[in-house]
């Protein structure tokens, strides 16, 4: 599966109304940790296809951000049925975004 890249106008259908689980990696270009997980995003998008991956850059959507709380970058939200079911900050490897996605 690809990353999709949602804004404001995109995030409800993209993260919401997915069938799959999703996996939002709320992030800034300026965030270093942020830049170093995105490798490991795109692998883990290229190997799995059991949940999406969704980006959300908080500069360009700050009312995303505030909307669920997001005060450190890089932060990883679980959807599951439009609700979050697991969150977690910072800079993770691929099994500790695994075991979140499934926990």
């Amino acid at each position: 599966m690809t990353i999709v890249h949602a804004k404001d106008d995109t995030f409800d259908a993209a993260v919401l109304q997915s069938e799959k689980p999703v996996l939002v990696d709320f992030w800034a270009t300026w965030c270093g940790p942020c830049r170093a997980l995105g490798p490991t995003l795109e692998e883990m998008a290229a190997k799995y296809d059991d949940f999406q991956i969704v980006k959300v850059n908080v500069d360009e959507c700050r009312d995303l951000a505030l909307r669920y709380g997001i005060e450190v970058i890089p932060t990883l939200l679980v959807f599951k049925g439009g609700q979050v079911v697991n969150r977690a900050a910072g800079l993770m490897g691929e099994q500790e975004i695994l075991a979140l996605v499934r926990g």
